[in-house]
């Protein structure tokens, strides 16, 4: 049977860890500060289906890390603006996080398939100058750069606005070639959630 084309596949249950944490993470943001809100997806995948798992949090090592630090100096702030010099945006995962998540998947039978993180409305939140450059669910240039560096299979972008009062969220996956991904949300079902 030939390979389906890729397909990635979460339930509400899976997802919803990460959905509070971004909720946190969004309720903090200041016009300095845009908090990043990034996970590692589990599971496997079968037949082209992207089967998540689990998502597991890190520490971000964006500052402590001298890689990361040699990173965003040399080559993501020249690339891609003074915006990321803030300390505060965007994320390098704490390699020993990384290695301790991966052994656990391992020996749970799963593997690593991907990342997931937040795309805060930073354009209404942010300062003046983020009006200009909207975010959404889509990947940004910094996006792309690091989707492709990692070469996940699976880079889901989550995409967290207010919109009358309440936070609502949408999901985009990306190879790491930026070619987007379906993604499927099982919700929960009476089993389920029992």
């Amino acid at each position: 049977m030939p390979n389906r084309a890729p397909v990635v596949l979460l339930s509400d249950r899976v997802l919803r860890p990460f959905l509070n944490a971004a909720a946190r993470q969004y309720e903090a943001i200041t016009p300095d500060e845009p908090r990043p809100c990034f996970a590692v997806l589990l599971g496997h995948t079968v037949d082209g289906a992207h089967i998540v798992e689990r998502v597991e949090f890190g520490r971000n090592a964006r500052t402590t890390n001298p890689a990361a630090r040699e990173e965003f100096d040399l080559v993501v702030v020249p690339t891609f603006g003074a915006a990321y010099e803030n300390p505060v945006r965007a994320w390098w995962f704490d390699p020993g996080d990384l290695l301790r998540i991966s052994r656990t998947a391992d020996a749970m039978g799963q593997e690593i398939l991907g990342s997931i993180h937040m795309h805060p409305d930073w354009h209404r939140l942010g300062p003046e100058a983020a009006r200009a450059h909207p975010l959404c669910e889509e990947p940004t240039p910094m996006d792309e750069y690091m989707f492709s560096a990692s070469g996940w299979p699976v880079n889901v972008v989550c995409y967290v606005e207010r919109l009358h009062g309440r936070l609502y969220h949408t999901l985009a996956a990306w190879q790491p070639d930026c070619v987007q991904i379906p993604v499927r949300v099982l919700s929960l079902s009476h089993k389920e959630s029992a």
